[in-house]
């Protein structure tokens, strides 16, 4: 049977995505059809498990699913009118060799092509770089265009600046792979390609996403041509997949981005992929630039990084201290029980929330996810749920919802904890503190997830706009895990009572009433 073909041809960038069935990126793989009863429901990044199994699974076991594309057209951006750092941010900048650098002040001092001023201009809407941008950029661009590890604030720019990247040095005329983005889910790897696509309009450039899909009515991957992309943006287990069967040639890759790299590399996230991946590449392409960025990098896989990075590179951090969003204010909330939990959503949330903008519920595991969405829904209230276990079809659908504004309210695992760019969204709720899977059952001394607390409150204030964040504190356990949290970023949490005047002098506070 011959695949079918049918490529989203949007902004003059080719769209093509095939299905990935073994891939080994947790997070970014789902099945519809139920595990056998006798073996575990396997752990998907993201997605915590009520009762995680004792053995990780091989996930060379998981069963074969077919190959057709996403229309990645559909899914919609905003255009971000002007992006910028907090005005106290603390960049510290270390560069590698003699190489000068100036920091630009507007984009024309980058000497980028017309066809991607353009785009930057026409189609995103920018007037400036922001702060991040203006001192990653002429690192990027600069020969010998040196290794890059940037940190920077969530809803800084850090796309752009990768984006631009590859945009400037892949060369249209040749009709080859020449520019690699890897991101942790397929979401933000589809979202990537849609800034391509806008910012790449003019620029004749083809991009290629792959990334795992679901459908019955296709054929195999290895019957489709190879890809001839000058940029392909996708996870790392369809990557790896695509150049272990030769149909993504790395030969001609000047430039490997590694997006939400802290999680990329870091061992209990994509490291064995990553890191073959960007082995097999330097086989051929032995100075290709390799750039890192996250707005978070804890210490382990900052000095891994360091090591893994030929020459030490170029590198960008921002203290973790200074990491928490001016714009954002983080209220906590002790509820006795989980009841009352819900009751804050239903009262709060959703009747004070009626007259803010989006707002999305971060839960820690799918069963949260289902029990919450369920009472809610039966209770008369409109809400969506993302979560791994959808196929890929229903989460494309429920993200571009919620992207064109159709739902407001999101219940999400931490799926779209990272990355997940919505301006709209100015009120996030951790119904569930991240943690650990390393923290082990609820006897145990919980360890935080810091990382993903600060994504996930990067969700709402994005490009420097107001925000609310509200933890629902429950118990010891999370009062443990909130107090943690509070000390690591050395900034404390304002407590408000559970009633409507304290919720509606927090939300006047954070500036959203």
């Amino acid at each position: 049977m011959a695949e079918t073909d049918t490529s989203a041809d949007t902004a003059n960038a080719t769209i093509e995505t095939a299905a990935q069935p073994n891939d080994n990126s947790s997070s970014d793989t789902a099945t519809s059809a139920p595990p056998p009863p006798a073996k575990p429901e396997s752990k998907r990044w993201a997605d915590e498990e009520d009762d995680p199994p004792e053995e990780p699974e091989n996930k060379n076991d998981l069963p074969s699913i077919s190959e057709p594309e996403v229309n990645v057209a559909e899914l919609k951006i905003t255009e971000n009118k002007f992006l910028d750092d907090p005005e106290d941010s603390n960049i510290s900048a270390v560069t590698a060799g003699d190489t000068p650098y100036t920091s630009a002040s507007s984009f024309e001092d980058l000497n980028l092509s017309p066809e991607v001023l353009k785009g930057l201009y026409v189609e995103m809407g920018f007037k400036k770089p922001s702060k991040v941008q203006a001192i990653t950029l002429p690192m990027i661009l600069t020969p010998p265009y040196k290794d890059l590890i940037a940190q920077a604030h969530n809803g800084s720019g850090k796309t752009t600046c990768f984006v631009l990247g590859m945009l400037s040095r892949v060369d249209p005329n040749v009709k080859a792979p020449q520019a690699l983005c890897i991101c942790p889910t397929r979401e933000l790897a589809i979202q990537n390609m849609e800034v391509l696509q806008k910012m790449g309009k003019y620029t004749g450039i083809n991009a290629e996403c792959a990334v795992p899909t679901e459908r019955t009515s296709s054929t195999s991957i290895q019957s489709r041509a190879p890809v001839s992309a000058q940029i392909v943006i996708g996870t790392p287990g369809t990557i790896k997949k695509w150049m272990s069967i030769k149909k993504l040639g790395v030969s001609r890759v000047k430039i490997l981005v590694f997006d939400e790299a802290d999680y990329m590399l870091a061992k209990d996230g994509f490291q064995d992929d990553s890191l073959r991946i960007k082995k097999d590449i330097e086989r051929f392409s032995p100075h290709c630039q390799v750039l890192l960025f996250s707005a978070t990098f804890n210490e382990i896989v900052t000095n891994f990084v360091s090591r893994v990075i030929k020459g030490g590179g170029n590198k960008l951090f921002v203290k973790k201290e200074e990491l928490s969003l001016e714009g954002v204010k983080q209220y906590k909330v002790y509820c006795p029980d989980e009841l009352t939990k819900i009751e804050i959503i239903k009262s709060k949330i959703f009747e004070l929330g009626e007259n803010l903008g989006q707002r999305i519920i971060f839960v820690r595991t799918k069963n949260s996810a289902r029990m919450l969405h369920q009472t809610l829904v039966e209770d008369g209230y409109a809400v969506t749920t993302i979560q791994g276990a959808l196929t890929v079809e229903d989460r494309d659908k429920i993200v571009k919802e919620f992207k064109d504004g159709l739902t407001q309210v999101l219940i999400s695992t931490d799926l779209l904890a990272r990355g997940f760019d919505q301006q709209q969204v100015n009120c996030v709720v951790n119904y569930d503190l991240p943690i650990k899977y390393t923290s082990g059952p609820r006897t145990h001394d919980p360890e935080p997830d810091y990382e993903v607390y600060l994504h996930r409150i990067g969700r709402a204030g994005r490009f420097g706009r107001k925000g609310a964040v509200f933890n629902l504190i429950c118990g010891d356990w999370d009062e443990l895990i909130m107090s943690k949290i509070e000390q690591y970023f050395n900034s404390p949490v304002t407590e408000v009572q559970n009633t409507e005047e304290a919720f509606e002098g927090a939300l006047k506070s954070a500036g959203l009433l």
